[in-house]
């Protein structure tokens, strides 16, 4: 089975305000926070061994999973990746959640490691939170579809769809606000899908050779400072892209 890193994948990436992507940032900018770089995903074992090695990617076992396979717990996590740390009343507006909720799904989140507290932010009066990870991965699916737990086979299927979910939300976002970016990145966008009769060696083939080309693309433009905000655009132009990637067997009938 291929290995997976699903990285950041719960929390929308497209910006409140898309067209600020490419605007020059303003290093007096007081709301920026660390960055939460997503990690990458695996092209192959020894590069998923790799990211794992520093600590950045959390692999899955079934208690874990149980404990993350709630749609707004995701979607915490994510915003956690993809924006940096923040207080449960700050997720709770970024998500249209009470920060009641917000605050006990970060607790269940702290329970199982995927969040801490933020110890440079944290104040008397509120409590700052930031993700301990920058990805999530399965070693293997196989490990959860075939479990004699039927909770744990329920979790991974509730995972698998929210990230379905997410996906579908992210790109829906991008279809609603793509007027607002320069013609440069509407001309450099795509949305494509593809039917080919394949073994399953063949995909598997392919799939490793998609993550390998876009881990080939990382590194090629320079991260922002470690003092810039995660979404904040860049003075060279550049700005966060998403990458989705589905490859599926499906029945004739």
């Amino acid at each position: 089975m291929l290995q997976r890193v699903f990285a950041c994948p719960y929390g929308t990436s497209v910006p409140e305000n898309p067209a600020d992507a490419v605007r020059p940032a303003d290093p007096a900018d007081p709301d920026r926070t660390p960055p939460a770089h997503p990690a990458g995903t695996a092209g192959s074992a020894g590069s998923a061994d790799q990211v794992l090695d520093d600590g950045t990617v959390r692999v899955l076992d079934p208690r874990s999973l149980r404990a993350l396979a709630h749609p707004l717990r995701m979607q915490i996590l994510g915003a956690l990746r993809d924006y940096g740390p923040a207080t449960a009343s700050g997720l709770g507006s970024r998500l249209g959640e009470s920060s009641g909720a917000t605050s006990y799904h970060l607790r269940q989140l702290a329970a199982r490691g995927f969040v801490e507290d933020d110890p440079e932010r944290g104040t008397g009066r509120e409590r700052w939170w930031r993700a301990v990870h920058r990805g999530t991965r399965f070693d293997s699916v196989d490990e959860f579809l075939d479990h004699p737990d039927p909770e744990v086979r329920g979790a991974l299927q509730s995972f698998m769809h929210q990230v379905a979910v997410n996906h579908t939300e992210q790109l829906t976002a991008w279809l609603g606000t793509s007027h607002e970016w320069p013609e440069a990145w509407r001309g450099a966008g795509d949305m494509s899908n593809f039917t080919l009769r394949l073994t399953p060696e063949l995909l598997l083939e392919l799939s490793e050779k998609v993550q390998a080309l876009v881990d080939s693309y990382r590194g090629r433009v320079p991260e922002p400072p470690e003092d810039a905000h995660p979404r904040s655009p860049a003075a060279d132009g550049s700005a966060s892209v998403r990458v989705h990637f589905h490859a599926f067997p499906r029945r004739a009938d």
